[in-house]
């Protein structure tokens, strides 16, 4: 298998929400970005599906030595191998300063997720967002924006809300890897608790919760949306058809009454094929 396979298999399966949104991106550019997506994929399993520590951390410093392999141009790794193949010498923006930083910052926001399972209010899980969430979509946006030095104004917003998108609809899931990303605070107010949402107890008091939830995912997917600039839209259309399924899969939350904590709810594969082909 050669490294642009094995990069399609971990990030973008056939019939995944990331498949269809690749889709949407020209050509010659889908090899990079299915690389970065699948550096994303890498570190994501990194935190979430390494039950000890101790492993976990070993893990995530391997990939910051990666990086630093990246960097001196001797990738081990078929994704880094990727990245260096696609994206060329460091004038490309993902390998020149400000994208290593980007993608350091993303290595180092996945860290956060082996030191805390937990966030006591919105300002601590926002911080996890921005770091991870708005780094990734940053580089994401700098590989094919026109103007990739102002990018990080409208990528790093898009990518938060991206990711707060996420670990909305997939609360059961990241539950069941020990990991709650609703503030502390919010859960007190609507009184729910953390072994409501382990034990998959639904109610009245979940679904305002989960309405809240979804209700502020919404707007800053919205809002995010709005200040891409006009001369940028067509160049991110990946992000953009991304963040059309995420606000689809919500409206099908919705419609199941926030049944989260038992199953993943998903949209169909010709959904996804239809709301990423209406991104223009």
């Amino acid at each position: 298998m050669n490294f642009d396979d094995y990069c399609q298999q971990k990030a973008a399966p056939e019939g995944s929400s990331t498949y269809y949104a690749l889709r949407r991106a020209p050509a010659a550019s889908q090899p990079l970005l299915t690389a970065l997506y699948a550096l994303h994929r890498e570190l994501e399993e990194t935190v979430k599906e390494t039950s000890d520590p101790t492993i976990g951390r070993t893990k995530h410093a391997w990939w910051q030595g990666e990086l630093a392999r990246l960097d001196g141009g001797e990738p081990t790794h078929p994704v880094t191998k990727a990245l260096k193949a696609h994206a060329g010498d460091a004038a490309h923006p993902v390998l020149d300063d400000a994208g290593r930083a980007s993608l350091a910052t993303l290595v180092d926001g996945f860290g956060m997720d082996l030191d805390q399972a937990r966030y006591l209010d919105w300002p601590g899980l926002d911080r996890y967002l921005q770091q991870t969430g708005g780094a990734f979509a940053t580089a994401l946006a700098r590989a094919s924006a026109r103007d990739p030095q102002r990018a990080a104004a409208w990528a790093a917003p898009l990518g938060s809300a991206l990711l707060l998108a996420q670990r909305v609809q997939e609360i059961g899931e990241d539950a069941r890897h020990g990991r709650i990303y609703i503030p502390i605070d919010e859960l007190q107010r609507f009184s729910v608790t953390a072994a409501d949402i382990i034990n998959r107890r639904y109610g009245d008091a979940f679904t305002a919760l989960m309405r809240f939830q979804t209700e502020r995912a919404r707007r800053a997917l919205t809002d995010a949306l709005a200040a891409i600039p006009s001369s940028e839209r067509a160049t991110q259309r990946v992000l953009r058809a991304q963040a059309a399924l995420a606000l689809a899969l919500f409206d099908e939350i919705e419609r199941e009454g926030f049944q989260v904590l038992h199953q993943r709810i998903s949209l169909t594969p010709i959904r996804k094929l239809w709301i990423t082909w209406r991104t223009r």
